[in-house]
């Protein structure tokens, strides 16, 4: 072998081994990127799971307040009327006892006039709510839905502890007592 062959294999194989280090340095650097991508990937995908939670959580709780103010309101609107009924029952009240004397009298046409007008009154109040609280002679006396007054003996024996007597008729609107039964007890 002649020297200038002697060259070209040298040459040939330091370019063979400079080739082989630069596919070896090309093959570390596309893992070290492949590397440097799945990292940004863990990263992105960790950063929208953090960014899903916070939607979820702000969705549940915009619902939370939807369904609260709903309510509210619901519970605002059936008791609005609260103030106007109650400044309305001692009319109504006494619409009733004027009724009762207007009945010991013989005044038939007078009756019968302040009767309608009277039914058509508490029609328009049972209208927006109002609802008389049902309360009778022998009732079970409850300290949740009815006011003592007072208590007197008992006429009889089944009466003890009961309602004798209704003093001042009770009221609810919607579902909320507005004004209790006054009532007086057996003892």
């Amino acid at each position: 072998m002649s020297n200038q062959e002697n060259i070209d294999k040298d040459l040939e194989n330091d370019f063979l081994d400079q080739e082989l280090e630069n596919e070896n340095s090309e093959g570390q650097e596309e893992l070290a990127e492949e590397e440097v991508v799945e990292d940004e990937t863990d990263r992105l995908k960790d950063q929208i799971d953090k960014e899903k939670n916070n939607f979820l959580r702000l969705f549940a709780e915009f619902e939370n307040y939807k369904k609260r103010t709903s309510k509210e309101r619901i519970e605002l609107y059936s008791t609005a009327n609260k103030e106007l009924m109650t400044v309305l029952l001692p009319i109504l009240d006494d619409f009733e006892r004027g009724l009762n004397e207007i009945k010991k009298s013989e005044e038939q046409g007078l009756l019968e006039g302040m009767q309608l007008i009277y039914n058509k009154f508490k029609n328009t109040l049972n209208q927006k709510g109002l609802m008389e609280l049902e309360v009778k002679q022998g009732d079970v006396f409850d300290a949740e839905i009815h006011e003592a007054i007072s208590q007197i003996p008992a006429p009889s024996k089944k009466l003890k502890g009961k309602i004798i007597d209704v003093v001042e008729k009770g009221y609810k609107l919607g579902e909320t007592i507005i004004r209790f039964p006054k009532v007086v007890l057996g003892n």
